[in-house]
């Protein structure tokens, strides 16, 4: 089996699982607020890493270091991810995965201050073309702009801090570590978000289910992510990972009777274009010429 339709696989597994975590939100929103689903995401997300960790002696590679860059990292992507919950409730799931694809672009501009990283002619291009796509997709008018609409543009900007800091922990975190931290230390910052008014309602026989789907998906999702990087280059993977938009507009659809709105796809399309632009000159500029040697 070659590498790309190995990659493919993985994909495959990511898109199926973000999608059945999209459905599972939205499905929670009827009982639970997006503090208690994320406070029992990070339950059920902690016990199954704690479990491999344990099971594969994977926990000694679980480091006290970089505590405070684990906190801000986890602070962010939980404030990202409980806005992604709450677009998720409001807008249709086709337009809220393609504001989510602007994530990248917003790495583009903030890893100057971040990352110290260089701001290219082609980077800027690239974000220039990313926001022409936004506008392609939320059409900005009185009807059309709602708090689902900011929140989803909110929740990308704050998944792309967590993608920097990621970054940064990875030069000297194990994959291991930096899951351990996701998920006890979010799910701490659950605890006080859903337990801040003195009320947290309980999951019942109805939504365990989903709350055990959330967790279990949303880690699988970037396992398999993860896993189709290792062994395919990013201008393989990137394609593949966009077909999560086509895949959750027919989801919502056919289950939530959302209307298949083509500007959203136009929209994406441009934005996918731009990320697409900086994954490619970042493979030139990383990959040697070997025609040159």
């Amino acid at each position: 089996m070659s590498t790309t339709v190995r990659a493919a696989l993985w994909m495959l597994g990511a898109i199926f699982s973000f999608s059945c975590m999209a459905v599972a939100g939205r499905l929670l929103a009827e009982r639970h607020d997006t503090f208690e689903i994320m406070m029992y995401r990070s339950a059920f997300g902690a016990v199954i890493v704690i479990a491999v960790a344990w099971a594969t002696g994977a926990w000694r590679q679980i480091s006290r270091q970089q505590l405070g860059l684990h906190f801000v990292r986890n602070l962010a992507h939980f404030t990202g991810q409980n806005l992604w919950f709450y677009a998720l409730t409001i807008i249709p799931l086709a337009q809220l995965f393609a504001l989510e694809f602007t994530s990248p672009l917003w790495v583009i501009l903030l890893a100057p201050l971040v990352l110290g990283e260089k701001l290219t002619r082609l980077r800027a291009l690239a974000a220039a073309m990313g926001f022409v796509g936004i506008l392609i997709v939320v059409r900005p008018n009185i009807d059309a702009l709602n708090s689902g609409v900011f929140t989803a543009a909110g929740s990308a900007i704050f998944f792309a801090l967590s993608i920097m800091l990621t970054k940064r922990l990875t030069r000297k975190q194990s994959i291991t570590s930096i899951l351990f931290y996701l998920t006890t230390m979010q799910l701490v910052f659950g605890m006080i978000a859903a337990g801040y008014d003195g009320h947290v309602v309980w999951p019942n026989a109805w939504s365990l289910p989903y709350l055990v789907g959330v967790g279990a998906a949303g880690l699988l999702a970037h396992y398999c992510l993860t896993n189709a990087l290792a062994i395919a280059p990013a201008t393989v993977v990137a394609p593949i990972d966009f077909l999560r938009l086509p895949a959750i507009a027919v989801v919502g659809m056919l289950l939530f009777g959302e209307a298949l709105d083509v500007w959203v796809f136009v929209g994406a399309a441009v934005i996918f274009a731009a990320n697409y632009i900086n994954i490619w000159r970042e493979t030139r500029v990383t990959t040697p010429d070997l025609t040159k040697l």
